[in-house]
């Protein structure tokens, strides 16, 4: 299987810049269609204003939602214009609270969804809410790309972060193309249970699955000498070299980690490799 369908969603062309062309470069190696969708975003928030201000500011707030939405279109037109490859330009205005939704519509029917790094500098909410609307309601695999990451493709060292949940497995099994073509792939596994059901092969059935499959598999058991989840990984990804993660997402709720922390949220805070994921 080959990614044909490929989203990607562009609400700042600085923060989308990174995404977009990781996104161009799928769409090149796989001869696929991408759509770059084009949003400007309404933020108001109705109830909170004092009276007789919510007429001027709801116009005001719509006027600049329709300007991104236009800026972000164009810049999108003058970069894939000469592509090679079939591509679409999408654009839309809407309010925040119609984002998930909206979204959730275009990531539904794509193969994959290229997103931008959710947290940092000149991110917001949004930015978020996007990438989890693709996840959550567009059921869709996404490779969330960090803006210093580089935007080749396909990956040639993938770090698989295993865990035996079915997020993690859903994740491998959407990846299987990108598996498939890696020079080398390495199941990372950080303390795995001492009276688990794989206790003295640690990840040897999915070694086996992909095996059969014809990717070149390692598996690298790690302690947890590090703070979290997320910096091990890390870790491991710069000492073999690594050019992408593959990883289940948000295995524990949404609201659990947004408040407690998670490997999900960690990592897409601290990644600076793309990172393959699916719930």
């Amino acid at each position: 299987m080959a990614y044909k369908s490929i989203l990607t969603i562009a609400t700042d062309p600085t923060t989308s810049n990174t995404a977009c062309e990781y996104a161009m470069n799928i769409a090149a190696q796989q001869s696929g269609q991408l759509t770059v969708f084009s949003l400007g975003i309404d933020r108001t928030q109705i109830g909170y204003y004092y009276a007789g201000a919510n007429a001027l500011i709801q116009q005001e707030t719509i006027e600049r939602a329709q300007k991104d939405a236009e800026e972000s279109e164009d810049w999108a037109r003058k970069k894939l214009d000469g592509s090679p490859f079939d591509w679409a330009v999408d654009k839309a205005v809407v309010t925040y609270a119609s984002l998930g939704r909206l979204v959730s519509l275009h990531a539904r029917f794509s193969d994959v969804a290229v997103l931008p790094k959710p947290y940092g500098e000149k991110r917001g909410g949004q930015d978020e809410a996007l990438l989890e609307a693709s996840l959550f309601e567009g059921n869709a695999p996404i490779i969330m790309v960090p803006d210093e990451a580089k935007t080749d493709f396909p990956p040639k060292q993938i770090v698989i972060a295993w865990n035996e949940s079915s997020e993690a497995l859903n994740a491998i099994r959407a990846a299987l193309p990108l598996l498939k073509s890696a020079d080398k792939v390495s199941i990372a596994i950080i303390d795995p249970p001492s009276h688990g059901a794989n206790r003295s092969d640690p990840g040897a059935p999915l070694s086996q699955m992909l095996s059969r499959h014809g990717v070149n598999v390692e598996i690298s058991v790690l302690a947890k000498s590090m703070p979290s989840i997320a910096d091990v990984l890390l870790r491991h990804t710069s000492d073999v070299g690594a050019d992408m993660i593959v990883m289940g997402a948000y295995g524990h709720s949404r609201f659990r980690e947004a408040i407690m922390g998670g490997a999900t949220r960690d990592m897409l805070e601290k990644a600076v490799v793309p990172v393959f994921m699916s719930h």
